[in-house]
């Protein structure tokens, strides 16, 4: 039976090492060249033999299975040993292993966050990413997932809209398909129909603007010419026109309304800390 890899903090070691070397170099760096210095001491330290480990950080980590690294992974949490910097870039480079995926079906949030930012934007990782938003009320774990589906919309289109017509994370999934890069009739009509019948105009202007499709310009022309518009919302559609390349030069009075009131009491007393000293006499 082949024995588990023993956990072993390189991160504490190397802190051992550099306040050493701090130590003994005290009063040769200025705090600047420290903090530049640092990064590059814990680089080389991942070439740096290690008795313990048999070998160095980096080739401790890379000599091991996908199973030994998600398993050592989830032990440094579970056993709250600090996960250091050479096993996550070895995860990451396995390009999204099988072993990673499965551990987006933890139960421990820690594991669960630290495990969505290895997998990042890779399609291997959604399935469970969407089993994830179906099942989690966390809201920070949430929106990590939302952000790295957002990162490369495509693969997860067709789930999106799933689970928008099944009533699921509704908000989350425009905004995911709102990032999609292949142009698909489904999703414009969508986000336009949303847009429509929307009580949330700056929200949901902001999906019609990152999807880019220019035929949403007349609809967002036709809102913010409404009266009754406020001034957050009359921003936000304008931002969103000009995102498309169109244009709003409509002379507007803002001036009773509380949200202009209350920005412009705001900048009054926002000091300008780019303006130049006026030069003493």
């Amino acid at each position: 039976m082949k024995t588990q890899p023993i956990l072993i903090d390189f991160d504490g070691l190397f802190d051992e090492k550099l306040a050493q070397y701090m130590e003994e170099n005290a009063g040769k760096h200025t705090e600047k060249q420290w903090e530049e210095l640092i990064p590059k001491l814990y680089k080389n330290f991942g070439d740096t033999f290690i008795k313990r480990a048999q070998n160095t950080p980096k080739g401790y980590y890379a000599a091991m299975t996908d199973e030994e690294l998600t398993d050592s992974l989830a032990r440094h949490i579970a056993e709250n040993v600090p996960v250091s910097d050479f096993l996550c870039r070895e995860l990451e480079s396995r390009g999204c292993p099988d072993a990673l995926v499965r551990l987006l079906d933890s139960e421990n949030e820690q594991l669960l966050t630290t495990a969505i930012n290895l997998a990042g934007g890779n399609e291997k990782a959604y399935a469970a990413y969407f089993r994830l938003l179906e099942r989690e009320e966390n809201a920070e774990l949430r929106e990590a997932v939302v952000e790295q589906l957002k990162s490369n919309a495509d693969p997860a289109k067709e789930n999106a809209l799933s689970f928008y017509e099944r009533g699921i994370a509704r908000e989350e999934m425009l905004e995911i398909l709102s990032r999609c890069k292949l142009r698909d009739e489904r999703i414009y009509l969508l986000l336009e129909r949303v847009f429509r019948q929307s009580e949330n105009l700056p929200m949901h202007a902001s999906y019609l603007a990152a999807y880019g499709d220019t035929r949403a310009l007349p609809v967002l022309l036709e809102a913010i010419d409404r009266e009754e518009i406020n001034y957050l919302e009359y921003q936000e559609l304008k931002y969103a026109i000009e995102a498309l390349g169109g244009e709003y030069t409509t002379p507007r009075d803002f001036s009773e309304d509380a949200y202009f009131r209350e920005i412009s009491e705001q900048s009054q007393f926002t000091p300008d800390f780019t303006a130049k000293e006026t030069p003493q006499a």
